[in-house]
């Protein structure tokens, strides 16, 4: 059952809803996943409005991965971008991708402006990449959980398997507010997980 704060709403067109756009990326898709070997799991979410916990996140074509499997799921994606996007006349082109512009100078960061995005959208699947780079880290940021907490969402557990060249998406997991054993669980889902350059995996609670 959705859980989502209560704020006036909106539906925002991006490229995912329109005809012609995510017909041509479905097809692509279908080709790429077709010649390369690589394979989706998992169905779309019954949620309309979670935040997709994308891992591991070692190389950009970890990032390239989760789009097909976006296009092959019929899944309406956003993700966060700085907003120079938009300073720089990229408004148009920024919707039309499914971007949302943060300002991580804001007083109230860019938790409490995803936070909003989440209350305003009629759905709203936010794409995000704990890790928050591709190098190694110590363990995982804890914004996408915190987004995922206050906003009254689930997290949608989808990964990226390399050796076995799986695409998923897995379970919703609903955040209790205890980080850490939380964070468990997640280690404990995405320990046998690994992206294009296993050797920079991170796990979530770090080693």
């Amino acid at each position: 059952m959705q859980r989502q704060i209560k704020k006036k709403s909106r539906m925002r067109v991006t490229l995912f809803d329109q005809v012609f756009p995510s017909l041509f990326f479905r097809s692509l898709t279908w080709l790429i996943l077709k010649l390369s070997g690589w394979k989706v799991v998992g169905k779309k979410p019954t949620e309309k409005k979670a935040v997709l916990v994308a891992a591991p996140h070692t190389s950009n074509w970890d990032f390239v991965l989760m789009l097909l499997a976006a296009f092959h799921l019929r899944l309406k994606l956003f993700w966060m971008v700085k907003d120079n996007v938009y300073k720089a006349g990229l408004g148009p082109l920024a919707n039309w991708a499914g971007w949302i512009p943060v300002d991580r100078g804001a007083p109230h960061g860019v938790v409490a402006q995803v936070i909003n995005a989440f209350a305003t959208s009629e759905e709203f699947l936010l794409l995000n990449t704990p890790e928050g780079t591709r190098s190694k880290r110590d363990r995982w940021k804890t914004g996408f959980y915190h987004i995922a907490l206050k906003a009254q969402v689930p997290l949608l557990l989808c990964f990226v398997d390399a050796p076995q060249k799986i695409i998923g998406l897995g379970p919703l997991f609903w955040p209790t507010g205890d980080l850490e054993k939380d964070f468990k669980e997640l280690d404990e889902f995405y320990k046998d997980k690994r992206g294009i350059r296993p050797e920079l995996y991170t796990p979530p609670l770090g080693e």
